[in-house]
C-alpha cells in the first residue's frame, strides 16, 4: 500500500510526487504517455524552442544594422525539430532521474480511481489495482475543438501538432489571438510563413492592457502578420486544390486561403473523464474541480491541482500547488496564496505581468501611484535594438507598497522574477527604487520606473 499515487505526470504532478518522496511519503506516479506532462512535450518547453529558432533565424537575418552581412541564410526544419526534439528528451530524462532520485516509484500507464482509497493502472489492459491513503489528481487540461474546426491532425490543428509540422506551411490561418495563438503566429511568421490572426474580441490578447497589445502591433505588421478582429472564421472548404477559410467581420465576408488552419481559442480541464467519475467530485460552473485553499476536493483525502483545479493554467502554478499538497499530506500547516502569480506571453517583445493591473486596482477603488518607464530611454535596449517597450509598476498611493506591474520587453519572463518577489515581500516602489541596479542592463527599468512613481526617475522627464 502507497501513502499517496498521483495520477498525472506533468509540471503539477511529478513535482508534487518528487515533493512527496523528499519528505518521506511512499508515493507511486502514474502518467499515461510520458512525465513532463503536456508543458514538456507538447506545450511550454518545445514551443519555447521553435520561438528560439525562429528569433535566432530573425536577428541573422536583421544583422545588417550591426554591421554585419549574413547572405543566403536558410532553415533545416528536418534538424531544428530534431534538437528540439533531443531537448526534451534530455529533460524527461531528468525527471525519471529526480524521480528515482527521491524514492518515487513510477508507473506508464492508464490510471483510474477505483474508490477514495483504490487506483486501477491500465498497462497493455492488463489491470493493476493499487491501494493508497491519499490521491492526488493533475490530469490536466486539453485544447478546446470548435464544432466547425474539428481537429483531424493535417488541415485542422491544436497547438500540440503545430509543435510537430513535418514542414512549415507556406500559409497558415490561427483562429483564436490569445497567447497561444500569438506565440505560434510570430513562430511561424518569422519562419517564412503566411499567417493570419482571426480573433471573435476586439483586441489580441484578452483581458491584457492595451498598452501591451499597442506595443506588439509594430512586430506584427513588420512579420506581415495579418490581423482581423472582431471577426469569425465561419467554415473551411477545398476550391481548386486548395484550402481556404471563411471569415466574417461585421458586414464583410471574405475568404482566406491557408495550408493549414491552426485552432487556439483556449483549453479544458480533464475532468469529466472516467479516470475519477466514480469520485462523484463537485465540480464548478466551467468544469473545474471545487478545491479549498489546500487544494482538497469534496472527499477529504483526494486532492486535485493544476489546470483541472481553476485558473490560471500556468505550468508554475501546478507545481506550486503540487508542493502545497506534498506538505499538507505530511501534516505541515500550508496554504495556497495566489496574490503574486505572474504571467509571460512569449511574443518578441516578451510580455509579463504580475499582481494586480491597472484596470484591477481602478476597480476595487484603490487610489494607486503608477510608475512606467519606457525602454527608449534605456541603454542596453538601444544596444539590444529592442526599444519596442515599457515597465509598469502600481503601487499603493499612500504606503507606496508595490501592488502589480507589467514588463513588455526582451527578457521580461527572466525580469518579472524581481517585481514578484518584491510585491510577495510586501516591497515598496522606494525599496525598489532604492536598490542598486547594475549597469547597462534591462533590469534598470525596473528601478526607474520605481523611481517614477513618485516623480524622480532619472533618464525620463517625470511628468
Amino acid at each position: 500500500m502507497y501513502e499517496a499515487v498521483v495520477l498525472g505526470g506533468g509540471p503539477g504532478g511529478y513535482v508534487s510526487a518528487i515533493r512527496l518522496g523528499q519528505l518521506g511519503i511512499k508515493t507511486l506516479l502514474v502518467e499515461k504517455h510520458r512525465v513532463g506532462g503536456v508543458c514538456l512535450h507538447a506545450g511550454c518547453i518545445p514551443s519555447k524552442a521553435l520561438i528560439q529558432v525562429s528569433e535566432v533565424l530573425m536577428q541573422i537575418r536583421e544583422g545588417e544594422k550591426f554591421g554585419l552581412k549574413a547572405e543566403h541564410v536558410s532553415i533545416d526544419w528536418e534538424k531544428a525539430m530534431s534538437w528540439k526534439d533531443a531537448l526534451v528528451d534530455r529533460l524527461t530524462k531528468g525527471i525519471h532521474q529526480l524521480l528515482k532520485g527521491n524514492h518515487v516509484e513510477y508507473l506508464q500507464g492508464e490510471g483510474v480511481v477505483e474508490s477514495p482509497n483504490t487506483v486501477v493502472v491500465f498497462r497493455d489492459g492488463e489491470p493493476q489495482r493499487i491501494e493508497t491513503k491519499y490521491i492526488v489528481l493533475a490530469t490536466g487540461s486539453e485544447p478546446i475543438e470548435l464544432p466547425d474546426f474539428p481537429f483531424d491532425g493535417e488541415k485542422v490543428i491544436s497547438s500540440t501538432e503545430a509543435l510537430e509540422l513535418k514542414r512549415i506551411p507556406e500559409s497558415m490561418l490561427i483562429v483564436g489571438g490569445g497567447y497561444i495563438g500569438l506565440e505560434l503566429g510570430m513562430v511561424y511568421a518569422g519562419l517564412g510563413t503566411k499567417v493570419t490572426i482571426v480573433e471573435l474580441l476586439e483586441q489580441i490578447l484578452p483581458g491584457m492592457s492595451k498598452d501591451i497589445v499597442r506595443a506588439l502591433m509594430p512586430e506584427i505588421r513588420k512579420r506581415k502578420i495579418t490581423l482581423h478582429t472582431n471577426a469569425r472564421a465561419e467554415r473551411l472548404f477545398e476550391k481548386d486544390g486548395k484550402t481556404w477559410v471563411t471569415v466574417r467581420k461585421g458586414d464583410k465576408v471574405f475568404d482566406v486561403e491557408a495550408n493549414v488552419v491552426l485552432v487556439t481559442v483556449g483549453r479544458k480541464p480533464r475532468t469529466r473523464t472516467q479516470a475519477f467519475e466514480k469520485l462523484n467530485l463537485e465540480l464548478d460552473e466551467k468544469g473545474f474541480i471545487r478545491v479549498d485553499e489546500q487544494r482538497r476536493t469534496s472527499v477529504p483525502n483526494v486532492f486535485a491541482i493544476g489546470d483541472i483545479a481553476g485558473q490560471p493554467m500556468l505550468a508554475h502554478k501546478a507545481s506550486h500547488e503540487g508542493e502545497i499538497v506534498a506538505e499538507v499530506i505530511a501534516g505541515k500547516k500550508v496554504a495556497c496564496d495566489y496574490r503574486v502569480v505572474p504571467a509571460v506571453v512569449f511574443t518578441h517583445p516578451e510580455i509579463a505581468v504580475v499582481g494586480l493591473t491597472q484596470a484591477d486596482a481602478e476597480k476595487e477603488g484603490r487610489d494607486i501611484r503608477i510608475g512606467r518607464f519606457p525602454l527608449t530611454a534605456l541603454s542596453r535596449a538601444q544596444i539590444l535594438g529592442a526599444t519596442r517597450g515599457y515597465v509598469k509598476l502600481i503601487a499603493d498611493a499612500e504606503s507606496g507598497v508595490l501592488l502589480g506591474g507589467e514588463i513588455v520587453s526582451p527578457e521580461a519572463s527572466s525580469l518579472i522574477g524581481e517585481l514578484a518577489l518584491a510585491i510577495e515581500m510586501g516591497a515598496t516602489a522606494e525599496d525598489v527604487a532604492l536598490t542598486i541596479h547594475p549597469h547597462p542592463t534591462l533590469t534598470e527599468s525596473i528601478m526607474e520606473s520605481a523611481k517614477a512613481v513618485f516623480g524622480s526617475a532619472i533618464h525620463i522627464l517625470n511628468s
